[in-house]
Parts: structure tokens; C-alpha cells; sequence
């Protein structure tokens, strides 16, 4: 069985960043999937589900409204690893391009008060799941630590050797 692309990434030398995971064709368009990578994958303890399940709620509501992006974005969702997030866009994009766009939703997420959207018993399948406070922390985090100082080292993944992928 072939692996998925997620797979052929050497998450040992993964660092935290912004990575375009792979570009597929739907009809006319291309969607392009990014890997919203907050943690150091199996080096550092990942997001607490509360955390990140807030940061998906913050997130996906603050991009699906964003006057610029909002018509471009699919999906923004955690990885089942709770190292990061997945967003995905309609049309073909490099990580490069995204930068400024995942600022400013961390920078939303970060200074937020209020209640979270979503977070009722009618609009969430698990509303008791949150925790703003560390969404918050882990958001400004990401966007200190990584986002205000990207490199290109951040924007590109660490592929496997060949013979690693026997």
C-alpha cells in the first residue's frame, strides 16, 4: 500500500512552522493543504485537546470571516497528533504566501475575550472541551517563537532519505 504524503516527512528533523502538505486537483482548481505545525513533533509535549480544540473553534470562525481570505478557505482542523492544525485553501499557494494570514489568526486568538464561538451544547459535539486560557498562551507561543521570526527552514519540509522509506 502506497503511503499517504504525511508520511514520507521525517518528523524528526520537523520544525515548527508553515508547510505546504500536499496539492490536489478538484476539477479546475487546486486545493492546497497546509500543515499549521505548532509543536516539535515527539520532542515536545503536544497541545492539550481543550487548547487546541478552542484554537479550531477561534480559528476557523476568525478565517472563514477574514475580508481578504474568507472565500478561499475550506477547512481549518487539528491534527490527530495535537501538534498542529491542517488549513485548507481553494488555489495554489507556497507557504511564503500564508505567513501574514497565519499572524494575524494567531495574534486573534491570542488577545481574545469572550465567549468562544460555537461552544454551546446545539453548536458542538463536545463544548465542554475548551480552554481558552491555554489556547491563548500556546497561540502566542507560536506566533512569538515561530511566526514573527520565520525562516525558510520553517516553510519547507524535511523530507526522508530514500533508503529510509524501505
Amino acid at each position: 500500500m502506497e503511503k499517504n504524503t504525511s508520511f514520507t516527512i521525517n518528523y524528526n528533523e520537523l520544525l515548527r512552522g508553515i508547510y505546504v502538505s500536499r496539492k490536489d486537483r478538484v476539477g479546475d482548481s487546486t486545493v492546497t493543504t497546509f500543515d499549521i505545525r505548532m509543536k516539535l513533533p515527539n520532542r515536545e509535549p503536544a497541545v492539550s485537546q481543550p487548547a487546541l480544540h478552542t484554537i479550531e473553534h477561534l480559528a476557523s470562525t476568525f478565517l472563514r470571516n477574514h475580508p481578504v481570505w474568507g472565500d478561499k478557505i475550506l477547512h481549518w482542523g487539528p491534527m490527530g497528533c495535537c501538534t498542529g492544525n491542517y488549513l485548507l485553501l481553494r488555489g495554489d499557494y507556497e507557504s511564503s504566501q500564508i505567513v501574514d494570514l497565519m499572524k494575524e489568526t494567531f495574534e486573534f486568538i491570542a488577545d481574545y475575550d469572550g465567549d468562544i464561538p460555537g461552544a454551546t451544547a446545539s453548536d458542538c459535539g463536545n463544548y465542554m472541551l475548551h480552554n481558552l486560557p491555554m489556547a491563548k498562551w500556546e497561540a502566542r507561543k507560536f506566533m512569538v517563537e515561530v511566526l514573527n521570526q520565520i525562516q525558510p527552514q520553517n516553510l519547507t519540509y524535511p523530507l526522508k532519505p530514500v533508503e529510509e522509506e524501505i
